[in-house]
């Protein structure tokens, strides 16, 4: 959208009637809730209903299905999702009146105006990082304010409004929008290259970073395990932030140690605190509790109530996320769709399979996002899949993307290193229930990757396995 350029937010009650181009996305939905529950007047517009349409509704908002120049009307602010073309007849309409206009990030930053502000940033985990605080702070509590980039288990919403004063809120990166933030806390979980259809190269993903540290207004949690995350530490220090760094890392200010794989979580130590036990596996996991524990201590949370908070986790929407058993075989989604991603969530499975029977598989059924993303990581895929002793690889989820000449899922499948007949392209998507129902056997895991549709094949492979 080059209209809508990059702006310095307003406070929230500066932002007076406020419509949402593209209010139902998960995004955009979340902080028109938070605005609704402040008693702003609030309208939208979606292509079609859902769920968090009739939710908006019953909270007071004026919701119209389709979108035209009509809809903005008495309106003072319009918030404009990522998805929303230049020719938008709303979002012209609001252009030729002279309206403020402005996308989610500048939103996000205005609800979060005024709290003790807590973001979470990173290439990988900070939507589950996010949610796990959420989560631990509630319990202890907190009862903070939040805004995540997926549903809590526990509540089901992505966003709603706390009556304390700190807001949790997940930091976007993608496209450069989480640099309209400036919290109080910030954590970044890592730095990777990552979205390079939008920043062009590596470089440009570190430098974004640098200049989102900027933004802190007080206090930067890194992990020091990660090269990315750790090399933001002396801009922090030069600015004069607090730095607290967590991981395995010797130096790490809240150390980990011991990870344990314990049935479907984790077992893990904080050196000179305590033992810790999380209801989701993997060692990804641990490294993300010694995130929220160290948010958690600048907050003034003891460690005795935070740890406690976290053992109430039970994960997010699309993260490791159970979608049922049949036949002796579990299936679980996952949003993973970069390399990095793919093989902590293999690695995590890989846990789960041997803490349960030790003889079990893991069966990953992987989607790629994105045609450019597919031909800058081919490689990496295919060596993340191979942690995976069976793999199935579907042909490219576009989303915004047109095709490109040569690029789909066999790219990715034939990087699998597994031996012939473990790996299969499955261009397909309607076969793939029963193709995998095929190959699995009581004891194994499946697991569903990817950020397109792949989710919905979850309960279809349970289905196909239960008719067998």
């Amino acid at each position: 959208m080059s209209l809508v350029k990059l702006v310095e937010p307003v406070a929230a009650e500066e932002l007076g009637r406020v419509h949402f181009i593209g209010i139902g996305g998960a995004g955009m939905s979340g902080i028109a809730r938070i605005l609704l529950k402040r008693g702003v007047a609030v309208s939208g517009s979606d292509a079609r209903g859902s769920d968090m349409v009739t939710a908006l509704r019953e909270l007071g908002g004026v919701i119209h299905i389709g979108h035209a120049a009509s809809h903005i009307k008495n309106v003072d602010t319009v918030v404009v999702s990522t998805a929303i073309r230049d020719s938008n007849p709303e979002l012209g309409e609001a252009l030729r009146q002279g309206l403020r206009v402005i996308p989610r990030a500048a939103a996000l930053a205005s609800v979060m105006a005024g709290r003790n502000a807590v973001a979470v940033a990173g290439t990988h985990g900070k939507t589950t990082t996010t949610s796990m605080l959420t989560v631990a702070l509630q319990k202890c509590g907190v009862d903070p304010s939040y805004c995540v980039g997926g549903q809590l288990v526990t509540t089901g919403l992505g966003a709603d409004e706390g009556a304390g004063e700190v807001f949790v809120a997940e930091a976007d990166e993608s496209d450069g929008s989480f640099l309209m933030l400036a919290p109080d806390i910030a954590v970044v979980t890592n730095v990777e290259p990552d979205h390079l259809d939008n920043y062009g190269d590596p470089r440009a993903v570190y430098d974004s970073f640098a200049r989102f540290v900027e933004r802190v207004g007080r206090t930067l949690v890194v992990c020091a395990d990660d090269p990315g995350s750790a090399a933001l530490v002396p801009i922090a220090r030069a600015r004069g932030l607090r730095v607290v760094t967590y991981g395995e890392a010797e130096e790490a200010d809240f150390r980990v140690g011991e990870i344990t794989p314990d049935g479907m979580g984790v077992s893990f130590a904080i050196h000179g605190h305590g033992g810790v036990r999380l209801a989701v596996p993997g060692r990804h996991n641990a490294l993300n509790a010694a995130a929220v524990i160290a948010v958690a201590a600048e907050l003034g949370v003891p460690f005795a109530a935070i740890r406690d908070g976290l053992a109430a986790f039970t994960g997010a929407k699309r993260r490791f996320e159970a979608k049922g058993e049949a036949g002796g075989v579990a299936v679980f989604d996952s949003y993973a769709h970069h390399p990095t991603e793919l093989a902590a969530d293999l690695r995590a499975a890989r846990d789960v399979v041997t803490s349960f029977s030790g003889s079990g598989r893991v069966i990953a059924v992987f989607q790629p996002h994105l045609y450019s993303r597919t031909r800058f990581f081919a490689d990496e895929f295919g060596a993340a899949l191979g942690l995976a002793d069976e793999a199935v690889v579907l042909d490219v989820y576009g989303a915004r993307e047109d095709p490109e000449p040569g690029v789909s899922g066999a790219l990715v499948a034939e990087k699998v290193p597994l031996p012939p007949g473990q790996v299969e392209y499955a261009p397909l998507r309607e076969a793939v229930p029963a193709l995998v129902a095929d190959r699995a056997r009581p004891g194994d895991i499946v697991l569903t990757m990817g950020a397109g549709d792949v989710t919905e094949l979850g309960p279809r492979i349970v289905a196909e396995l239960a008719a067998r």
